[in-house]
Order: structure tokens, then C-alpha cells, then sequence
């Protein structure tokens, strides 16, 4: 694993009507943050659901920007699981290890946004970020890393309990019509390895966080009692959520989310 990555830190949801979306996930059990208005240069907004160590987050387009032209691209064909972040303890010496393997990785870039915080007070959340290349995506999974400088203004208690029980992202389930050289290819990328759990190949980020699952459709469908049809041919299909209440798999925002006990 790469010295400077600790394991998956959020999974990037993307979707059309950011309010709408954040409307479902609530209607499912979770607890969402204030929404967050992100920098005009990257003309985004966000919903964030915070777990122990990970979290998923709700992203919203607000005004087109050149920053954010990859997410309207992939709006412009679906909405749901877009990318993933790895939690990184320095964002510049990740970057610069990337660079002497011969890998161009976009930063670090440092940004900050307000977090309007239950009650109604506001601080702000400060972090630094590197990208892999965007052609660097297995399985069509954009990655990228995030310094959080500022985690009491992220990870906050009273949003870290949920309806539903859910306390953890358990895998980030990757949909490949090739889905071990998709996970050769994350595994490559994060110096990681591969692993094999049936039809499935996992790709462990980091210890006590979620592992990738690369499959077909029709495997992942079958593996955790989805709907293929459901399901993207390629690209972030849904998660596994550690959760102390049982329920049934269902999809919200394009997003496929299976709950296993804690």
C-alpha cells in the first residue's frame, strides 16, 4: 500500500438534483449534513454522511465550471457512484510518490469550504487533494486522495448516527466486464493486491477500511441480491454498508446499497 494512503475515505455520489437526492437518502434511514456550497471556481454544492472513519457524499452540480466538466460528463450519461477518495496523511508527498513511479498526479491542490453546522453556526473544512490521472481509472473508478486538515469540522457526532443503523462503508462495488484486470489495475495503482472472494475480486485499501469488489454486473447482482438491470456494465455500482439493523438491498440515486451486520 502506498506509505501516505490509509484506505477509502468517502465514496463520491453524483446526481442531478442535489436536493432531490438528499430527500432519498433521508427517506432511507440517513442523517445528511447542512448543505455545503463549494468555491465558485468549482461551482459545486454537497451533502455529506458521515460514518466512523469514511463517509459517503452527495454531489451536486450548481453552475458549470471547467472543474467540475467530469462530473457533468458523467451526468450526462447517469447519476450514482462516480468516484472514489482514499484518506492520505500528506497529500504532497503522496503526489510526489506517484510522480517518481512515472504516474503525472494532478496536485496537490488545497481548498476549503464553509460547513454549515447543526444549530445553525458555520465553521469551515480545510483539506489537500491529489488525483490520479484521469485515464488512470479501472473499471472506470476515478481516484483520488484527501488530507482532511480539519476533521472535528467533518466528522461531527450528531451526524454520525443514523436511522438505519449504518456505521461503515464494508466495499465499493465496482461493476467490470473484466474485473480482474480492473483489480490488477487498482491494485497496481494503490500498491495493493488482489484478492478473491468467488466471482469477485477484491482489492484491499488499507486496514479497517472498505475494500474495492470488481464484477460483472450480473456477479455483483447475484453476490448481494441486486438487479442486474439496475446496474451500470461499467463503473462504481454501489456500497456495502456495515449496519446494526438488517434490511433489504435497494437503490438510491443510481446507487446500489447493500447493508451487512456490523
Amino acid at each position: 500500500m502506498l506509505t501516505t494512503i490509509l484506505g477509502i475515505d468517502h465514496a463520491m455520489i453524483v446526481v442531478r438534483d442535489l436536493d432531490a437526492a438528499a430527500a432519498d437518502w433521508a427517506a432511507a434511514g440517513f442523517t445528511l449534513s447542512p448543505r455545503g456550497l463549494h468555491s465558485e471556481a468549482m461551482g459545486s454544492a454537497n451533502y455529506t454522511i458521515m460514518f466512523g472513519e469514511d463517509y459517503v457524499e452527495l454531489l451536486g452540480v450548481v453552475a458549470p465550471t471547467p472543474r467540475n466538466e467530469g462530473v457533468r460528463n458523467f451526468l450526462a450519461g447517469r447519476q450514482g457512484f462516480a468516484r472514489t477518495a482514499f484518506t492520505t496523511t500528506d497529500a504532497a508527498a503522496g503526489a510526489a510518490a506517484l510522480k517518481v513511479r512515472g504516474i503525472e498526479a494532478v496536485g496537490p491542490m488545497d481548498f476549503a469550504r464553509p460547513v454549515p453546522l447543526p444549530g445553525g453556526a458555520e465553521t469551515e473544512a480545510r483539506f489537500s487533494v491529489f488525483q490520479w490521472p484521469e485515464t488512470l481509472a479501472p473499471g472506470a473508478m476515478r481516484i483520488f486522495a484527501c488530507q482532511h486538515h480539519t476533521r472535528n469540522a467533518v466528522w461531527i457526532p450528531d451526524l454520525q448516527r443514523h436511522a438505519n443503523g449504518v456505521a461503515a462503508i464494508r466495499r465499493a462495488l465496482v461493476a467490470s466486464p473484466d474485473p480482474a484486470a480492473a483489480a490488477a489495475g487498482m491494485a497496481a495503482l494503490i500498491e495493493s493486491a488482489v484478492e478473491t472472494d468467488g466471482a469477485i475480486s477484491l482489492v484491499p485499501t488499507g486496514t479497517g477500511r472498505a475494500d474495492f469488489a470488481f464484477a460483472t454486473r450480473a456477479d455483483l447482482a447475484a453476490a448481494y441480491g441486486l438487479d442486474a438491470a439496475s446496474l451500470p456494465d461499467t463503473g462504481g455500482a454501489g456500497l456495502v454498508l456495515g449496519a446494526t439493523t438488517a434490511r433489504a438491498p435497494m437503490m438510491v440515486t443510481g446507487c446500489a446499497l447493500v447493508f451487512e451486520p456490523l
